[in-house]
């Protein structure tokens, strides 16, 4: 075709044309106030088309689809939808802290329920938003042609009270986001009166008006260091945190009783998350949640179980629902046409210029008026003073044209003056009208010269601004609802709360496998179906609370910590889990000694004996768990070489007055006072327990009195049993004394050795072929120091034996 131009373009340039121009569309028109009047275009347009509507506080409600088809039709050419879910949210007073606009009908509700369809609703603006328009017809804003060149609207409101702070504003657009929290109306309003006076007023002055946002949901507001960071950047970090009380009910129990909620949340999906704490049981004692809110207010109900921690739940609830949440100041508004992250007294600074600027225009539209109609004033009473004469002129005129054209020449009077003299009405020729006249020019006259004097001087401009703030103030100031503290309150939460306290079967193995079952599983199955492969065997089986606390001690020197809620929940058929799925242990590493505790406050010490000859004791308070022992073992003792290994750990829950008896592998047995071995730290090896000869190891380590028996095992299958004090309590670190016969061929070797507790009670043999030999002391002969006692294991077919124990008693639950 001719004259069709074809640019050739690439598609970065394309791309980057386009975007840079759609971003800069949605920045300016879209989706940012303005920071002199707080509004996006959207608002300002629904604003001003329903105040040139008549569609005011003082004239009976319309429709709401009038006035968005008019906003629609005339300023803004865009969806009916989006046009309506702005104006409505400047009539939600939760929402906004000063509505603009008043609305009949389902508005919506704090439980995120839609509003009503806008040919139900009814709508009109609100006082406030009145003051927001006030003088607009008065040329005191810019005005521009609409889409289609057919009305003219305003780029600005006159906005009469400080809109973006006291409403607040939220929006997305290209590369910026805005979050500017509502605000308190009367404190930013004492903070401008006192930056009129004091232009270079820093923040912290400044602050003693502003405190900080006030949420129309109220709520409590927690930490003053992130607000004064966000007044000075624009950006800071706040905790909102709703009001509650906690109160007493029958029977022992409490309530929690939430009366303020967080600014913009969903209290139906607040409940509802509380609720499902509830069913999940993440949160124990909870037994009851109830939305009560009615026309009175908002009121939501936490029923609390007997006895139930209200604080320590409070506190899980503050920290996992959005009964409390982090508030971040993003304050980003359109300054001079670009968009700019502003502080606080950037946006009061740029409020007053606003204001200064309204107040001129005004100022000069009314002095032209003033000065209009003085003229047309002195015109008048002019013409009264040689009436006949005017009268007379006019009679003899040929029409109103010539009689205007002959009052100009005759009389010297001014176009505009003949115009007003011709169309006076006959009864205005009264004396009466004369002093009426010449009281208007008076007025006039005076009135002028105020202007003059406001266009001339800034300080008379600023005391005009600083009575239409304080008019303001008086007439629309309200109490403050957010309250503010200085700190973010810590958030400690208690197992106890967040764990149902249920009684449980735990079990350990020898091979590192645990679990917890639930009674119920534990009575419907058979104690010995424990799902625990053949070769191992429990080493601790005990009903525990899902509070309790495990210690496992390995022979490597190596403690693991569970709490036994985190210990899988399995059926008691089941293997549970080992150990090493989340804590890496050596392939020969064995738990030796397990330890079940209610709190981490026990006030005794563990014995821990190591078979190349080390003792030491540690207090329970230097085994605390860490922050990483989920996935690491803590040394409880530190190993002198890769070979040795723990062969004893024991609590003693007070000092004890019994001796510490130590055996060794080629038959010597020492005896000491307890008070002998000192308290060591966790990572070291302890003293010296006992002086072994070339290839000797300690077998074990046992707590006797002289009234005790013990009992001990060869490696050739020999049982003995004597009595503690055949063997001599001497010194710490001793060789000691030989506790059986050395025979020249195969001599016997202990195995194994353990106190008496009741020569009734059975004793377990286990050999390295995982064979369980059971004996019953009561019915073995009490042997001498120098005997090797009876054979009872035939090492052929069951194998050498390995450890003595007392046989585990089957538990029975009720």
């Amino acid at each position: 075709m001719a004259g069709t131009k074809i640019q050739e373009l690439t598609l970065e340039e394309v791309m980057s044309d386009r975007f840079g121009r759609y971003s800069k569309s949605i920045i300016q028109e879209r989706a940012l106030p303005d920071i002199r009047d707080g509004l996006k275009p959207v608002q300002r347009r629904i604003l001003f088309a329903m105040n040139k509507d008549g569609n005011t506080y003082d004239k009976p409600f319309r429709k709401s689809a009038k006035a968005v088809g008019n906003v629609m039709g005339n300023f803004h050419p865009h969806g009916d939808s989006s046009i309506y879910e702005a104006l409505n949210r400047m009539s939600q007073d939760w929402k906004v802290r000063e509505p603009l606009v008043e609305m009949h009908g389902n508005n919506g509700s704090m439980d995120g329920d839609p509003p009503a369809a806008m040919r139900y609703t009814e709508a009109r603006l609100s006082k406030i938003a009145g003051e927001m328009l006030r003088d607009i017809d008065k040329e005191t804003v810019d005005m521009v042609l609409n889409f289609d060149d057919t009305e003219y609207e305003p780029t600005v409101l006159p906005a009469k009270f400080p809109n973006l702070l006291v409403n607040g504003a939220t929006g997305i657009s290209a590369g910026y986001a805005t979050d500017i929290p509502p605000h308190n109306l009367g404190e930013v309003i004492d903070a401008l009166l006192y930056l009129l006076d004091h232009p270079k007023a820093e923040l912290d002055a400044l602050m003693k008006f502003v405190k900080g946002p006030d949420f129309p949901t109220g709520g409590i507001l927690q930490g003053i260091d992130g607000i004064k960071k966000a007044y000075e950047t624009g950006r800071g970090r706040v905790v909102v945190r709703s009001r509650t009380e906690i109160e007493d009910l029958r029977g022992n129990k409490q309530l929690i009783r939430v009366s303020e909620i967080p600014y913009e949340v969903n209290k139906a999906a607040l409940v509802k998350r509380i609720d499902e704490l509830r069913l999940m049981k993440k949160v124990d004692g909870i037994a009851e949640v109830r939305d009560e809110s009615d026309r009175e207010g908002l009121s939501i109900a936490i029923e609390l179980k007997r006895d139930a921690d209200a604080k320590g739940i409070l506190n899980y609830l503050f920290k996992n629902t959005d009964l409390q949440v982090t508030y971040n100041f993003n304050m980003v508004a359109i300054n001079h046409r670009r968009p700019e992250h502003v502080g606080l007294k950037t946006i009061l600074t740029s409020y007053l210029a606003h204001q200064q600027d309204v107040i001129s225009r005004r100022t000069k539209f009314d002095l032209d008026k003033a000065t209009k109609r003085q003229h047309i004033v002195e015109g008048l009473i002019k013409a009264l003073s040689i009436l006949d004469q005017v009268i007379a002129t006019i009679r003899a005129s040929k029409n109103r044209k010539d009689a205007r054209d002959n009052l100009v020449s005759t009389y010297d009077f001014s176009e505009e003056q003949a115009d007003a003299i011709v169309a006076l009405q006959l009864y205005r020729l009264t004396n009466t009208d004369v002093t009426a006249l010449e009281k208007e020019a008076a007025e006039l006259a005076t009135n002028i010269a105020n202007y003059k004097q406001i266009l001339a001087d800034p300080k008379a401009l600023n005391k005009v601004l600083r009575k239409e703030l304080r008019e303001i103030n008086k007439q629309y100031r309200n109490d403050r609802r957010t309250e503010i503290q200085a700190e973010i309150s810590p958030l400690k939460i208690s197992t106890e709360v967040t764990v149902p306290d249920e009684e449980v079967v735990v079990l350990v193995s020898r091979d590192g496998y645990l679990k917890r079952s639930g009674v119920r599983s534990y009575n419907a199955s058979d104690p010995e179906d424990n799902g625990l492969k053949d070769e191992d065997y429990p080493i601790f089986t005990a009903k525990l609370s899902t509070l309790d606390h495990l210690y496992m001690f390995t022979n490597k020197g190596n403690l693991i910590y569970r709490p036994v809620y985190e210990i899988t929940d399995a059926r008691w058929k089941d293997t549970g889990e080992h150990i090493s799925q989340t804590i890496g242990l050596a392939d020969d590493e064995q738990i030796i000694a397990t330890f079940a505790f209610d709190n981490l406050k026990a006030p005794g010490e563990f014995l821990v004996a190591t078979d190349d000859g080390y003792i030491k004791r540690i207090e329970f308070e230097n085994l605390l768990p860490g922050r990483t022992y989920k996935s690491r073992a803590q040394v409880y003792e530190k190993l002198k070489s890769k070979e040795t290994k723990v062969v004893r750990v024991m609590y003693l829950p007070q000092p004890v007055k019994t001796s510490v008896l130590l055996m060794s592998r080629l038959g010597l047995a020492l005896r000491y006072d307890v008070a002998e071995v000192s308290i060591n730290g966790a990572r070291t090896t302890g003293v010296r327990s006992m002086k072994l000869g070339d290839g000797d190891r300690v077998v074990d380590l046992q707590l006797v009195t002289d009234d005790d028996q013990v009992a001990l095992i060869t490696q050739r299958g020999a049982f003995k049993k004597m009595r503690a004090s055949e063997i001599p309590v001497t010194s710490r670190a001793r060789k000691g004394v030989q506790v059986l016969h050395a025979l020249k061929t195969k001599p016997h070797e202990v195995v194994d050795f353990l106190q008496l507790e009741d020569e009734s009670t059975p004793l377990e043999i286990i050999t390295d072929r995982r064979r369980m030999h059971d004996i019953l002391p009561a019915e073995q002969p009490l042997s001498n120091r120098y005997s090797n006692g009876s054979f009872i294991v035939d090492t052929e077919s069951e194998g050498t034996p390995e450890m003595l124990r007392n046989k585990p008693v089957t538990l029975t639950l009720s």
